[in-house]
Order: structure tokens, then C-alpha cells, then sequence
């Protein structure tokens, strides 16, 4: 039995449950917010992923559950779906022996089946807030018992739009219950939910040095985005791996992704909204299996996963904002194990690197992509491992083919060379694909207060001879043509009236794009990698057929490309930007 959980005084049947699942010591969320619950206090827990977080409320909520009571008395709510059957399932083995009656709601489910089982009795619901709202209009869930509340996640139902949905609940439950909210980032809105709706909450922060988890190796590569595809595969040839997810930017882009890996005899599979509830099952359970080895995902897809055993995870497009980051790293180094984050950028991207370094507070190193050689002696090692385990059991049929052909005249160390090749054929149907390599960016040349190279640093001082008749010399803000030459190639393109923050001409759109206006601007929080991520990823289109992009008080103008105007009108009537409800259109 683990002394360290007897410690905090919880039932013994919780207690024959944790020692079954081998938990030993608790983990630094654990052993902060577990007590404070216990006691009945409000907690605000600020932790990513992975940090054991899951236990730190699950144990308190059924220590406190009262067995007489039939109502419902603990309610969780989880973002997704896919969250909402992992934290069930947690809540199942936390209670096993406790007598815990727990059941999962969420949409792409039976309605008859859940209102059934709420029928029957249940002690504690884990839900999505839709179909709990559902279920709460149809007269089949009574929250007017419930004692504990559980809002995992907070950041991402945020994000995803869920927050007026959260507090229509929360209007249907008792003033007086216990609530816990959790999560890995504290946005203003998160912070304001708290302090209008929980009571004096103590507020706990897990490692606030770091954004990111600590046995996570982050790095990232430079490459052309050409070849980002060929960088992939010597990264998923190179690194010893027992489970990849990849994020892309869209579901297209992770369909195409996924063909790609398919078609070079990768096992992987895709996992994006087009998928049904039944397929999404099917494709995580064959992955949780080890049946599949690579996951490529979106961020929307990929909310609320919660998988054991992801030893890498690569950003294949870099994340538009710090927080999807965060969210999409915390997947791996889980439990104290160690995990590998790597993003793929080209090198207009660097300085998102830069600023993700700063969010997270700590350092990010660029790598360098192995080589071909080093993918052909790794090929050769894998092979030479798979190997040996025969060579001491060889079946007799092939050592008397062997004998034949030695009894034939041939040497036998050409014999087993033959045959290495004819195993290794496969491989010659994945030739190692070329990846130019990217120079790093050259220092620019010392400057003195002047603007003139300091003598002996960078370009040679230019003599101080008076320029000749009919030549000017350089004005203020004008500079020599060599000091000149990267701002005139950046802007030989640029019209004479001046351009907003975001490259955009006030009344000019771009040309051969179709401006378009959204309800929604700075008022609402809205930033650059908002507008882009929600019209990529809702309208299923390249980011780079998203143009100028101007940000005002109350709305957002954006430039799309006219190719894909039309389909952007028709797929985005409404979705969800900083949890408010969104709508575009044509600007007049």
C-alpha cells in the first residue's frame, strides 16, 4: 500500500485501487490539490498535460461521494469526446472497488442508451457540454444534486467556443457545490469564469518556470518547404520511435500528409473531423495498440487525446500561437518518461521559434537533418538487428539451399550477400529523397551610431572623398545602395500610399483575392494566427491562399484568394473565434 496516498486520509477502497495501479509517490499537482479538495475548498489548477492532473480530482470527487444519495453528485466536463471516455475510464478505475456508477456523455452516441443508464442511477457524469446541455433540455439529467464540478480543460473549451454553453450549465447546479477548474494555460476569460462562478478558489500552479514539460527535448529544422516531406521521413527513419503524432494545419493537409507516409512504407494514419465517431475509435485504437506508428493530425482533430507512450511529437506546419504549442507537446514526456517535440519551419518561420522560446522559457535548438548516409547505415543496422535472432535458428530447408549452392561452385559469402540484397529490396522502393540544406542567416555588419559599418567589422568603411558632381549624398532614412538592398527587394512591389500593420493598403485589396469581413476584431481578443487558423482549418484551405489580414476594433478584414472565396463563403456561415460566435462575409 503506498504510504504516501494513506497520507492524505482517503477511503481505503480508492487506496486498493491506486496500489493496484502501481502509483507510488503522487505527483506535484497531486499532492497540492488533493488535500485542499478533501478539506472542500474551490481550486483553480494551472498544469499541463500529463502531470497526473486526472487523479488530483478524480480521487477527491469519489472519496466524497455519498453512497445513500441516488442523483447524480459529480459532474466533469471535458472539451472532447475523446477526453470525456478517457476520464470516465479513469474515473471507473479510481472507483472500481468503491462502487462508483460513472458514465460518459458526448455527441455521435445514442441519446436512448445515456438517458437509459441515467435512468438506472449514476453517480458521476463525464460530458461534453453539448450533449449535456442537450441532455439537461431534454428533462433526462438533474443537476440540482450535484456536489462536485469538475471543468477540465478550461483553455481549450475556450478556445473551441463552449464557454456560454459551460455557464448555462452551470446555471442548472446548486450555488453551494465544489468546483474545480483546470488548466494548462489561464487566459482573462478562463480567470473571469472562475471568479464569477466558484467560491474564494485556491489557485495552484505546477511549475510556472516552464510552459512545457521537462523530460520533453524540443528542437526544430530549417527546410525548404518543398522539402518538408523528405525531412519527415529521415526524422521517422532516424529516431527510435514507439509512437508519432503529427500536426498539420489542415485535414486536407493531414489526408495528403498521411497518403504520402502511406505510399513510402510508413504505418500511419490520419485522424481529422471528416472522420466519423466509429472511425475515430477504430483509428485510435489501432494506434494505442502499436499497430499503427504514426498519427497525422490537426489540433481540432486531435483535442482531448490523451495517449500513453508518445514518444515523439512533430509539428509538420508550426502552430499559428504559443498556446497550440504548449497543448501539442504536453502529449509527449508523460509520467516522467522522456519525449522528443520537433517543428519542421522554413525560414521566414524562424521567428515564431523565437517566440514560442520566449512564451515557454526555454530554449529551443536547431538541429540539423541526418544525412543520407547516416539513413543508409541506420537501414543497415535496423537490418543487421532483425537478423541475428535467425541465424542461430535457420529452418534446414534454407541451409540446404544454401549447401546447394555451394555444392555448385558458389562462395558463400557472395550467396548471403545475394540474399541480403533480395531481403532488403523493399527499401529500394524508398530511395532517400534529397534535403537541400538552409544556411543559417549571416550577421548583419556591426553598425556605429551613424548607421556606417564600424571600422574592421563587416564591410570595409568607404572613403571619406566627397561625392562626385550630380550624386547626392544619402538623406535621412535613404542609407547606401548596399545597406538599402534587402528593404528595396522586400519592397519593389510596394505602392506609394502607405501599408497597415499587417501588410495591407486601408481600402486596397490584393491582387487576384477577394477581401472578405468578419464580425469579430481586437475587441474580442482576435490576433493574426486566429483568423488564419480558423479559415485553414474550418474551410479546409492552404494558408498561403490567405492574404492581408487588418484587424480593427469590432471587425477583421481579410484577403482570400478567388479561387477559394466561394467555398470559404459557404463552409464558414458560422464557427467559433475566442469563444464567440463568428460569421464572414464579402466587405463592401
Amino acid at each position: 500500500m503506498s504510504s504516501e496516498f494513506e497520507s492524505f486520509g482517503l477511503h481505503p477502497t480508492l487506496l486498493q485501487a491506486i496500489d493496484e495501479l502501481d502509483y507510488e509517490t503522487p505527483t506535484p499537482i497531486q499532492a497540492r490539490t488533493i488535500p485542499l479538495l478533501l478539506s472542500g475548498r474551490d481550486v483553480v489548477g494551472q498544469a499541463q498535460t500529463g502531470t497526473g492532473k486526472t487523479a488530483a480530482f478524480t480521487l477527491p470527487l469519489l472519496h466524497l461521494l455519498d453512497p445513500l444519495q441516488p442523483h447524480v453528485q459529480g459532474l466533469i466536463v471535458t472539451p472532447t469526446r475523446e477526453l470525456a471516455i478517457q476520464v470516465a475510464r479513469a474515473v471507473h478505475q479510481y472507483g472500481k472497488h468503491h462502487g462508483a456508477r460513472v458514465l460518459a456523455v458526448y455527441g455521435g452516441q445514442s441519446y436512448d442508451r445515456q438517458i437509459g443508464r441515467l435512468e438506472r442511477g449514476i453517480d458521476v457524469v463525464v460530458g461534453t457540454p453539448g450533449r449535456l446541455l442537450d441532455l439537461i433540455r431534454k428533462g433526462a439529467l438533474d443537476l440540482s444534486g450535484v456536489r462536485y464540478l469538475v471543468l477540465d480543460e478550461a483553455d481549450e473549451m475556450l478556445s473551441m467556443g463552449f464557454i456560454e454553453d459551460i455557464e448555462a450549465i452551470l446555471g442548472e447546479m446548486p450555488e453551494d457545490r465544489q468546483t474545480a477548474l483546470f488548466s494548462a494555460t489561464m487566459p482573462a476569460p478562463i480567470r473571469r469564469l472562475a471568479d464569477r462562478y466558484m467560491r474564494n478558489p485556491e489557485s495552484i500552479t505546477v511549475n510556472p518556470e516552464r510552459m512545457t514539460v521537462a523530460e520533453t527535448e524540443q528542437r526544430y529544422y530549417v527546410v525548404y518547404e518543398e522539402d518538408k516531406l523528405a525531412a519527415l521521413t529521415r526524422l521517422l527513419e532516424m529516431e527510435d520511435l514507439t509512437g508519432v503524432l503529427v500536426f498539420t494545419r489542415t485535414k486536407l493537409g493531414a489526408a495528403e500528409l498521411s497518403d504520402a507516409l502511406l505510399a513510402r512504407g510508413f504505418q500511419v494514419e490520419a485522424l481529422h473531423g471528416d472522420l466519423n465517431q466509429a472511425a475515430r475509435e477504430t483509428v485510435m485504437e489501432r494506434f494505442r495498440r502499436g499497430r499503427v506508428a504514426v498519427l497525422v493530425a490537426t489540433d481540432v482533430a486531435a483535442r482531448g487525446l490523451d495517449i500513453e507512450d508518445i514518444s515523439h511529437v512533430i509539428n509538420y506546419d508550426i502552430p499559428f500561437d504559443t498556446e497550440s504549442y504548449v497543448h501539442r507537446i504536453g502529449r509527449t514526456g508523460r509520467a516522467g518518461k522522456k519525449g522528443i517535440a520537433v517543428t519542421l519551419i522554413n525560414s521566414r518561420e524562424q521567428y515564431r521559434m523565437r517566440t514560442i522560446e520566449q512564451h515557454t522559457r526555454q530554449p529551443i535548438q536547431r538541429a540539423k537533418l541526418p544525412s543520407a548516409a547516416d539513413i543508409a547505415a541506420r537501414r543497415a543496422v535496423r537490418f543487421l538487428e532483425k537478423l541475428q535472432p535467425g541465424l542461430d535458428t535457420t529452418p534446414a530447408q534454407e541451409r540446404d539451399m544454401v549447401t546447394q549452392l555451394i555444392a555448385a561452385g558458389y562462395d558463400p559469402a557472395n550467396i548471403a550477400a545475394a540474399a541480403i540484397q533480395l531481403a532488403r529490396a523493399k527499401e529500394q522502393q524508398r530511395p532517400i529523397e534529397d534535403v537541400r540544406e538552409v544556411p543559417p542567416p549571416q550577421p548583419r555588419p556591426a553598425k556605429s551610431r551613424y548607421g556606417k559599418p564600424e571600422p574592421g567589422k563587416g564591410k570595409p568603411t568607404p572613403s571619406k572623398s566627397k561625392p562626385e558632381r550630380g550624386k547626392s549624398k544619402p538623406g535621412r532614412g535613404q542609407g547606401t545602395p548596399e545597406r538599402d538592398q534587402d528593404q528595396s527587394e522586400r519592397d519593389q512591389d510596394k505602392p506609394e500610399r502607405k501599408r497597415s500593420r499587417f501588410g495591407r493598403i486601408p481600402g486596397q485589396q490584393e491582387r487576384g483575392m477577394v477581401r472578405m469581413v468578419l464580425n469579430v476584431g481586437k475587441s474580442h481578443g482576435v490576433r493574426p494566427g486566429d483568423v488564419v487558423g480558423a479559415i485553414a482549418t474550418e474551410a479546409d484551405i492552404p494558408g498561403r491562399a490567405i492574404g492581408a489580414i487588418d484587424i480593427q476594433q469590432h471587425r477583421t478584414f481579410v484577403d482570400v484568394s478567388e479561387k477559394h472565396a466561394a467555398h470559404v463563403l459557404q463552409t464558414m456561415q458560422h464557427f467559433w473565434m475566442r469563444g464567440k460566435s463568428a460569421n464572414i462575409g464579402i466587405a463592401e
